[in-house]
């Protein structure tokens, strides 16, 4: 039977804490993040402005909202 932990952490980008799987930075493929920093790196790559990111972001935040 395999168990997880959770554990926090605090993301060197934005300083703020977390738990959960990290993200690996793009900048040097090895740093962990956050996963909110993972997913706007990643949208970055993509050529998306920080607006809407910023809606993006806040459509993934609802739905994990209602899921719990």
């Amino acid at each position: 039977m395999k168990t997880e932990t959770s554990s926090t952490a605090t993301c060197p980008l934005c300083g703020q804490s977390y738990t959960g799987r990290p993200a690996v930075s793009r900048t040097d493929n090895k740093t962990f993040i956050c996963p909110e920093c993972g997913t706007r790196q990643a949208l970055e790559s993509l050529g998306i402005s920080i607006a809407e990111q910023n809606e993006i972001l806040e459509t993934i935040h609802r739905s994990q909202l209602d899921n719990h």
